[in-house]
């Protein structure tokens, strides 16, 4: 891509040749359009690891990290050491900030984020979007395996659209995909993936704020369930401005 333009002018022309591409075609160009300035964001999840299949499985030039909150299932690590183990790959961690984390447990507790929604986010701040702001910074793509049938909120996102929080284009390649496709694709390519699925949890985060859902209950119950339904986004996904549409 011709530097001299804005990251985000260039959108509407990615987003006409994303359209007619595979997921793996569309990250070869989009690794190719912004050489080293391509990341890949992985929780692990089932649909995070069909992205991460993607570029590993093709050695594609695009750097998979994580944020690794401190507050993980164990289930989780497995799954982080296994893909590194299939991939022959080193998956970057990114932690908390020590210097807004130790204030927040000495002043407020261990658990400060089951008494208020305010304490919860601002936890989720400091162990995910800090962090996440760091991992992208001086990128041009940030890549997830986020999807629309895991909330309300997320139905509001494109395949290909500009994030103004964190100044990139993100590529949400399975967005449209169902919980049966990714699956699918887990069993077909033998892929790695967190056995907590197999036990009710559809939505994997930390370990105090996630549960396994019931029978009736919609993907997103099993996050911070103390709370009201409405709006439950850690603050990873929430942006300022969605300019560019694929459906």
């Amino acid at each position: 891509m011709d530097q001299r333009i804005p990251i985000q002018e260039q959108l509407p022309g990615l987003l006409d040749q994303v359209s007619r591409l595979t997921i793996r075609g569309a990250l070869e160009l989009l690794s190719s359009a912004f050489p080293g300035q391509v990341v890949f964001s992985t929780s692990f999840s089932a649909e995070d690891q069909v992205v991460a299949h993607e570029i590993l499985s093709a050695g594609l030039p695009i750097r998979v990290f994580t944020l690794d909150t401190g507050r993980l299932f164990a289930e989780t690590y497995s799954v982080w050491t296994g893909t590194n183990e299939k991939y022959g790959t080193r998956i970057e961690a990114y932690y908390p900030d020590r210097a807004l984390l130790e204030p927040y447990l000495n002043e407020r507790g261990p658990n400060a984020f089951y008494e208020s929604v305010a304490n919860r986010k601002d936890c989720c701040h400091i162990r995910k979007v800090e962090p996440l702001k760091r991992a992208l910074r001086g990128n041009a793509v940030w890549i997830t395996g986020l999807r629309a049938e895991h909330s309300p909120e997320r139905r509001d996102h494109r395949v290909l659209e500009w994030d103004e929080g964190n100044g990139v284009i993100k590529y949400n390649p399975l967005l449209d995909w169902d919980t049966a496709a990714v699956r699918a694709f887990i069993d077909r390519n033998d892929i790695p993936y967190n056995t907590l699925h197999d036990r009710g949890f559809v939505s994997i985060g930390c370990a105090p704020c996630t549960r396994a859902i019931r029978a009736g209950e919609d993907f997103r119950a099993g996050r911070w369930w103390w709370e009201d339904s409405a709006g439950k986004e850690c603050g990873l996904h929430v942006t300022e401005e969605k300019a560019t549409s694929h459906s």
